[in-house]
């Protein structure tokens, strides 16, 4: 029962990282959250603006990592797909707003929580952890402290945070391993329960 239930959280790892990593890489919009660019909709976004103003990561390096994300979005708006060149100018990266430290500690969770999950997505492809899940509840948790705190109009959680969420949950082989091995002790427990039963009923 071990080797199978290895097994299966192997496979529901591999898929769960997969598809993870798709969502971060192919930008699919989380979120709604203003930011250095104006308004951004995903951890990239949130990641990159803060690393690019800040000068710990080249252009080259934005560019390389926004322009899938691009490509997918031309697409399905059926748009024309954007120059590589110009992809900070349409991103809006080299027209950033100025932003108060103030401003960075107030949204710390979505700022941390967006590193993290970036950082997740690349390093689950290589091997099992948590960061992927850490970032998303961090940044969960920093959108709803500002609908809840704050009322803040100009933040919003999409129905696909939900979709990430439970792809970074069951990329933790570990952890994946151990619920796969606790229902299965379940059921056999409720197996053994029923035949119990059974035995009762036929012995009167």
């Amino acid at each position: 029962m071990a080797s199978t239930s290895k097994k299966w959280a192997r496979d529901l790892y591999f898929v769960s990282s997969r598809l993870y990593f798709l969502l971060i890489l192919f930008q699919l919009p989380l979120f709604r959250f203003p930011c250095r660019i104006g308004t951004c909709t995903t951890p990239i976004e949130v990641s990159l603006s803060l690393l690019y103003a800040n000068g710990v990561v080249p252009g080259g390096m934005v560019k390389a990592l926004i322009y899938p994300g691009a490509v997918a979005k031309a697409i399905y708006k059926n748009n024309a797909i954007p120059s590589y060149n110009k992809l900070l100018e349409a991103y809006k990266f080299t027209n950033m707003k100025e932003s108060h430290v103030t401003h960075d500690l107030q949204n710390l969770e979505v700022i941390v929580g967006s590193y993290l999950s970036v950082a997740g997505a690349l390093l689950g492809l290589m091997k099992s952890g948590r960061f992927s899940l850490i970032g998303i509840l961090l940044i969960t948790w920093g959108l709803d402290k500002q609908v809840l705190f704050r009322n803040s109009a100009s933040v919003v959680i999409y129905p696909t945070m939900l979709i990430a969420l439970l792809s970074a949950f069951f990329s933790i082989r570990a952890d994946v391993t151990k619920m796969i091995r606790f229902s299965k002790q379940q059921a056999s427990i409720r197996n053994e329960q029923k035949q119990k039963i059974t035995r009762v009923r036929y012995a009167r």
